[in-house]
């Protein structure tokens, strides 16, 4: 499977409505409340300018937009995510501060330095070219402006079998990095590291989370699992070598912020 259709697969996976079953409105550890504490940490001021890459429904962008009244332009790899992050959008009234397009985070559609901040959550560690990624951020980035991440952590070689493959590479794990790692491919991309912080509890959160809503959703919809390729005989042994790997450090989340060179 070639780097395209790994994309399309994820971006497809991500528009199913069980996976907003499964893991919530956030679609990533930590919630809106780690979302908060990534805007903190990049100093968002009213009408800042940002962009929040691989934006899925729209959750984080429409809370930059309210909460922080920030001028917001996502971008998903998938159709159907911007029609319904446009569609909530209007919904909360907040369409004149939150456009959302149809976008590759490899080749992003926007000029150079437009853009005061750049976040992206749980969605690095999917990209086959998380360089060429890191990059395009820092290319739309204007000088002194700042990208927040919030990401899988683990160390690929040692992560078990459960935890491999394109399920996986879907489930943010598969593909995903050490923190080192993510510090340095942003390093790469000319960007400064200012902070990096672990979160490894609100991995462990959603896990339990995902396994309550899964046990739940086994008794009252076993059919939209069936139908949306979850495997229930599978699942108990994902969950707890997913918990297994955060236990020893294999498998973790965290949150770094960088800035583009004034």
């Amino acid at each position: 499977m070639n780097s395209d259709e790994v994309k399309a697969c994820c971006a497809d996976a991500y528009t199913k409505d069980v996976v907003a079953l499964l893991l919530g409105d956030s679609y990533h550890p930590g919630g809106t409340a780690l979302t908060r504490r990534l805007a903190d940490k990049l100093q968002l001021a009213e009408n800042s300018r940002v962009l929040d890459v691989a934006s899925g429904r729209g959750t984080t962008a429409l809370l930059l937009a309210d909460s922080y009244r920030a001028r917001v332009d996502g971008v998903d790899y998938a159709a159907a995510n911007t029609t319904l992050a446009q569609g909530a959008a209007h919904a909360a009234g907040l369409a004149e501060r939150a456009v959302f397009v149809t976008g590759d985070a490899e080749r992003l559609p926007y000029p150079e330095g437009v853009f005061d901040a750049v976040v992206c959550e749980c969605a690095l560690c999917t990209f086959p070219g998380k360089a060429q990624a890191a990059a395009e951020f820092a290319r739309v980035l204007k000088p002194g402006g700042r990208i927040g991440i919030t990401d899988v952590t683990a160390a690929p070689d040692q992560l078990p079998a459960e935890l491999t493959g394109l399920g996986a590479r879907i489930a943010c794990v598969a593909d995903a990095r050490p923190l080192p790692e993510y510090a340095d491919i942003l390093a790469a991309a000319g960007l400064r590291i200012l902070t990096t912080e672990r979160h490894d509890a609100a991995l462990l959160r959603m896990i339990d989370q995902i396994e309550a809503r899964l046990n739940l959703l086994r008794i009252t919809a076993p059919a939209r699992l069936t139908e949306a390729g979850v495997d229930l005989t599978a699942a108990p042994a994902v969950l707890d070598a997913a918990r297994a790997a955060v236990a020893d450090g294999t498998l973790g989340y965290a949150l770094l912020i960088a800035a583009r060179p004034a």
